[in-house]
């Protein structure tokens, strides 16, 4: 048993910025309806830390934990986490004929299959240490089977509420994984109402997006991962497909801290929220110089993740994205399902429609010039590919046969 130093001062609201909301204590939204950011003793930390010496732990996102909420080791709910790789396309840069580089940063290569693993470990970690003992969130697959496997491993009770044409390897997987799980006939907006009305009867606590103040600070450390790879360093553009936009908020906030900390200079990269023009609140509410975004009515798209009807942090996305220099983009299906081909058949990474949006995101923001061809692009795939549908692409071949090896060829 181990109790790391803690640098947590308080926590305020992300909208009020009123500030007196106590460390280690239970905490959903704030009073206003919005949610709560975790603040630090920054200046103690400058002193106190030294970057390179995190940097070299093993151990993924846990190597953070002094910038991190939980307090005790034994509370660090462990996985087999890693750091996720940046993976370089020079194909795809040559095909679009740019210079600068394009990077995929593989968050599917995590504990179940998503970068839902870093902000559900930490918002576990803290029910774990803060006593609780039931939790319920909705989901569109990945995070819910994040938080079952987070959950289980804890020792803690997971009820998930899932859109009824949530992938069903999504739902065998939370359900593997220990997690008590329905369908729902709705949206994920529609099964986050069951879990807020059933919070009396059930007695659980609400692990939302955004509902708690944990999922944030374990999203961050994308943010502190990313630069720390590139030599302290952050890219010209940051692609990220946005739902509830919780990592995008989260290396919003991890690149503040650093330059404060003096890790990384001013420079931020443009914040660009991904969208599908089927379920886009953020592009909207951003097109339309407005700071909150409206219920997107009759959400749609094969990208189920992004597929986010209205986000309770929106103003938060929307702060960043514009403070950044950034933009929201909405792409169609189409668009999607070609990148994820051609990032498949060009570069042999296999992503998530998510993680394909990014990049059709990125080929068209060319097209527009909105994105300069020598910038140095950061485009997050989600979840692991494995997940999703695939087409069926297997030739037959008859042993017994004579094998026409020309042809075989121009397969």
């Amino acid at each position: 048993m181990q109790q790391y130093a803690s640098y947590i001062t308080h926590l305020e609201c992300g909208i009020s910025g009123e500030d007196d909301y106590k460390a280690g204590e239970i905490h959903g939204l704030s009073r206003e309806g919005r949610p709560l950011l975790v603040r630090y003793d920054l200046a103690a930390m400058k002193t106190a830390l030294d970057k390179e010496e995190i940097w070299a732990r093993p151990g993924g996102f846990w190597k953070w934990r002094e910038l991190l909420p939980v307090t005790r080791s034994e509370n660090m709910v462990r996985l087999g986490e890693d750091d996720t790789p940046l993976l370089p396309c020079p194909r795809l840069a040559s095909d679009l004929g740019v210079t600068g580089d394009i990077l995929i940063k593989d968050e599917g290569r995590l504990p179940t299959g998503s970068f839902k693993a870093r902000g559900l470990a930490m918002a576990v970690a803290m029910a774990k240490e803060l006593g609780l003992k039931r939790l319920a969130m909705p989901t569109n697959g990945n995070a819910g089977a994040a938080m079952a496997a987070y959950a289980t491993h804890a020792g803690l009770e997971s009820y998930i509420f899932a859109p009824d044409d949530t992938p069903d390897i999504n739902i065998r997987e939370i359900s593997l994984q220990g997690g008590k799980i329905w369908r729902v006939n709705g949206l994920i907006n529609d099964c986050g109402k069951i879990v807020g009305e059933g919070k009396e009867a059930m007695g659980w606590f609400d692990l939302s997006t955004l509902k708690e103040p944990y999922r944030i600070e374990g999203k961050k450390t994308m943010g502190l991962e990313l630069a720390a790879q590139l030599g302290w360093h952050v890219p010209d553009a940051i692609f990220y497909p946005t739902g509830g936009g919780t990592g995008l908020i989260g290396m919003w906030k991890a690149f503040d801290e650093m330059e404060q900390l003096g890790w990384i200079g001013s420079k931020r990269p443009k914040m660009i929220a991904v969208q599908a023009t089927g379920c886009a609140p953020i592009v909207k509410a951003y097109d339309e110089g407005k700071r909150h975004a409206e219920l997107w009515e009759n959400a749609h798209t094969y990208a189920a993740g992004i597929r986010v009807p209205v986000a309770v942090g929106d103003f938060l996305i929307l702060d960043a994205v514009r403070e950044s220099d950034g933009y929201a983009i909405a792409v169609d299906d189409e668009a999607i399902e070609q990148a994820r081909q051609d990032i498949g058949l060009r570069e042999g990474i296999l992503v998530c429609p998510e993680g394909a949006a990014t990049y059709a995101a990125y080929v068209q923001s060319l097209k527009d010039g909105r994105i300069d061809k020598a910038d140095t692009v950061m485009l997050f795939n989600c979840g692991n590919g494995l997940k999703y549908p695939m087409g069926e692409a297997a030739h037959f071949l008859d042993r017994h046969a004579p094998i026409d090896y020309d042809l075989m060829s121009k397969a």
